[in-house]
């Protein structure tokens, strides 16, 4: 297999649950099952967190704004989220993990990457570790988890969606590289519309149109995520899987297929993004206390507003209204807004026990 001198492959497992959320309101409530339901808001303004698979026949899929989605399925059924259950759920997931390795890095309350290649229970075979957590979580939770196994962390990622629901897919080190050259960059975990439409507009359609550019050119044209790009289109992907950690700020942004001119629109745009920075805190027990909001005009010039408080955002409905906040005041826009961000930073590890005393101190 390995010689002396060369590093022992990784052996790397994404496990994503299957429509997590709206599987948790499924579970709970014996009415909803077999029914297309989604997990979110009714109102103008309310966007889709998530959807069953019911609900996913009729192409509905999380962050679409609810009326779209109640056009394409009127028998649709919309359950408010209950983040509190979610996240007491995920916790019984993460000990499930811990059984097995201590190396886990959660990406929300619904998926992490694990590293197995040393393991607790010092199994050799990454995918049978795959079934076990699988067949674990559905004992205790009674819900389904999907699972990718690979050497690294994107084709791990990549592969847990190929075999959904319920379902597992191992990529070896011998299939990575084939794998890749055949799939559309814009399925490629970390490239969004905006990038998948630029490598479009430069050529770049599969993987193997990828690999065919040098290194120098994908720099030249994706700045900092030029040499990320060059290695996944080999295959080759290095990140660690790196366990408690604190980032200095999580952030995601989203550009619009039109250019937006008014606020409703606006904010329901942001919701999503909203969502997903908050699943990450939720997920790694990260408070924030700075939002900031990104605004890109149809002209390319672009500018942010902050609000920074002194103790960490409580809540999810606090980090609307200060987005809300920071919003209202461009409208009416000079120009179109082709794209949102929504960042929190500051971010500090939550200590639960000790925060009354903190709050006090204050």
């Amino acid at each position: 297999m390995n010689d002396m001198n060369s590093t022992p492959v990784r052996k790397i497992v994404h496990v994503d649950m299957d429509a997590f959320y709206a599987s948790v309101e499924q579970r709970d409530n014996p009415e909803l099952r077999g029914k297309p339901i989604a997990v979110g808001g009714s109102a103008a303004r309310g966007v889709v967190a998530a959807a069953s698979y019911e609900a996913r026949v009729f192409s509905i899929h999380s962050a679409m704004p609810s009326v779209t989605a109640k056009r394409k399925c009127p028998e649709l059924i919309f359950v408010p989220p209950r983040f509190d259950v979610y996240k007491l759920v995920s916790q019984q997931i993460r000990e499930i993990f811990a059984e097995y390795t201590s190396m886990i890095e959660p990406l929300s309350l619904d998926e992490a990457y694990l590293d197995v290649t040393q393991n607790l229970k010092g199994m050799e075979i990454a995918t049978d570790i795959a079934t076990e957590i699988r067949a674990r979580i559905k004992q205790v939770t009674g819900l389904n988890a999907s699972a990718g196994i690979s050497y690294n962390k994107f084709l791990a990622k990549m592969a847990s969606d190929l075999n959904k629901p319920n379902g597992q897919v191992v990529i070896t080190p011998k299939k990575g590289p084939v794998f890749v050259e055949a799939l559309p960059v814009k399925k490629f975990h970390g490239v969004g519309p905006a990038t998948a439409e630029k490598m479009h507009r430069l050529g770049i359609d599969t993987g193997a149109d990828l690999k065919g550019k040098t290194l120098e050119f994908l720099v030249e044209h994706f700045g900092k995520s030029g040499p990320y790009f060059h290695g996944i289109a080999r295959g080759i992907d290095e990140r660690q899987v790196k366990p408690n950690r604190v980032r200095k700020s999580v952030g995601a942004e989203d550009t619009f297929s039109q250019d937006l001119h008014a606020y409703e629109p606006a904010r329901q745009g942001l919701q999503p993004l909203i969502e997903k920075v908050w699943a990450y805190c939720e997920a790694n027990e990260i408070g924030a206390k700075t939002v900031t909001l990104k605004v890109k005009y149809a002209d390319f010039t672009q500018i942010t507003r902050s609000k920074t408080i002194a103790a960490p955002l409580p809540a999810i409905a606090d980090v609307e209204e200060l987005v809300g906040l920071l919003l209202s005041p461009i409208f009416p826009p000079r120009k179109g807004i082709r794209l949102l961000g929504v960042t929190l930073s500051s971010l500090e590890r939550r200590t639960p026990v000790a925060e009354p005393q903190l709050r006090l101190a204050l």
